[in-house]
C-alpha cells in the first residue's frame, strides 16, 4: 500500500497508547511474530490483531505469512508526517521562548 493510498490517518493510528507501544516494540526489532507481540500485552490475540490492522491501514506496519505464523515489521516512513508536524511546533516554541528570553533580559537591564 503506498503512502498516498492509506486507509487511515497516521495521527489517528498512533493516538492509542497500545498502538504506540506496538510501534515501539516493532521499532526495536526487525520483525516480530504475532504471538510474541501478544505476550507483551494484557489482552488477547484478537485485540492485538485489531490494533495491528489499524497500524497496517495507516501504512505503519507490514505483515507477512511464514507458514501458519504472521510476522510484523515497522514501516516508519509514514511517521515523517508526524515528525514534520512536530518540527513546525518545535520552531514555534523555540521562537516564542527566545522572545521571552529577550524580554526578560531587557527587563533586567
Amino acid at each position: 500500500m503506498s503512502e498516498k493510498n492509506q486507509l487511515r490517518d497516521v495521527f489517528d493510528a498512533i493516538a492509542d497508547p497500545t498502538r504506540r507501544r506496538l510501534v515501539r516494540l516493532l521499532a526495536e526489532a526487525e520483525e516480530i511474530p504475532l504471538h510474541e507481540l501478544t505476550a507483551q500485552f494484557d489482552m488477547g490475540r484478537t485485540a492485538v490483531s485489531k490494533h495491528l490492522t489499524i497500524l497496517r491501514e495507516a501504512g505503519l506496519v507490514h505483515d507477512r505469512k511464514v507458514g501458519r505464523e504472521t510476522r510484523y515489521r515497522l514501516n516508519a516512513a509514514p511517521l515523517k508526517e508526524v515528525q514534520d508536524w512536530v518540527a513546525y511546533y518545535n520552531k514555534f516554541w523555540h521562537a516564542n521562548l527566545l522572545r521571552l528570553q529577550h524580554l526578560l533580559e531587557e527587563e533586567e537591564e
